[in-house]
């Protein structure tokens, strides 16, 4: 057996590592952001694939002149990963989200989420069996602290009912989580992350439009005000919100963050999207969090510490010669 820490290089410049950390946290935030922001909306009444649809839109305008901009004219590097562009925008972009908020349309958000976020325990298993990353005690350890703490932030103890078909379709929002940690963390594709975020993007938000025009992703939008907490805001402003932060900032620092942190490591940091996202529920709907939740969240950051320093203890399981 030889040492292995992650699917990044074993030994990290400590520079690097926490830029990839701050990366990893402004994604999280950012991310966690957006559950608040679209409630507003979807109280106002707008449909949960409109307002993807928007997000992930305004998201492709944004992000797409610094993708071309990334690229330096290396349109081989575009076709060489024209698969993997598509691939990214299918499953992590379109397909986490339109499988997601199906799942929420069949059992109830916590329960949806907290299995999407069994995605970092995905992680593990597929670089173990594919690419023979064994984890260590720690990083077990570790993966077993942020699931408990998702569990008391998500305010699961009280039991929850499920649903089979919700079930599925979170389980399927888990397979598009992953994908994103997976491809996000490739550095082997020369593929510029800015050029990745944009490219997968436009392939999202051109498939969540084609599931609209077919009539799979409900399309309604509304131009009333939205509130939030005790304040009321124009209907375009969670939406701009929506669009440049919790999707564009928020997708280009999480292929950031892969990139220097690897696809582990990355994934459970990306569990502080669960803890942001209760806090964001608490300043703009006033949904205070109870002791039992910030409990959890202390725990989901006792959880990715573990994870990092376990990463020193994975090993990669060599063949045995014939």
């Amino acid at each position: 057996m030889s040492t292995l820490a992650d699917d990044a290089p074993a030994v990290a410049a400590a520079p690097r590592t926490a830029t990839g950390l701050l990366f990893a946290l402004a994604s999280a935030i950012s991310f966690g952001l957006s559950g608040a922001l679209a409630s507003g909306l979807l109280d106002a009444g707008w449909s949960a694939g409109a307002t993807v649809l928007v997000r992930v839109g305004i998201a492709a305008v944004v992000v797409l002149p610094l993708g071309v901009w990334a690229l330096e004219g290396r349109w081989d590097v575009l076709r060489r990963n024209a698969a993997t562009i598509v691939l990214y925008g299918l499953l992590a972009v379109a397909g986490a989200q339109f499988c997601y908020f199906s799942a929420v349309q069949h059992m109830q958000v916590g329960p949806a989420l907290l299995i999407e976020y069994t995605a970092p325990a995905a992680v593990v298993v597929w670089l173990w069996l594919r690419h023979g990353q064994r984890p260590g005690p720690v990083t077990l350890a570790g993966a077993g602290l942020a699931a408990l703490g998702l569990v008391l932030v998500l305010d699961l103890v009280s039991g929850a009912d499920l649903s089979l078909v919700g079930v599925a379709w979170s389980l399927a929002a888990m397979v598009g989580a992953a994908s994103y940690f997976l491809i996000s963390a490739d550095t082997t594709n020369g593929l510029p992350p800015l050029a990745l975020a944009a490219g997968g993007l436009v392939v999202g938000s051109t498939a969540l439009g084609l599931l609209g025009l077919v009539g799979v992703l409900p399309m309604r939008a509304s131009t009333d005000v939205v509130s939030y907490a005790d304040r009321e805001v124009t209907w375009w402003v969670p939406l701009v919100v929506l669009g440049v932060v919790t999707a564009a900032v928020a997708y280009c620092t999480g292929i950031a963050a892969g990139r220097r942190l690897g696809s582990r490591l990355a994934s459970f940091v990306a569990l502080l999207e669960v803890v942001a996202g209760v806090v964001f529920a608490w300043l703009l709907l006033d949904e205070l969090p109870r002791p039992i939740q910030l409990l959890g969240g202390l725990l989901v950051l006792a959880g990715v510490v573990g994870v990092k320093l376990g990463e020193r203890q994975t090993t990669r399981v060599e063949p045995t010669p014939a």
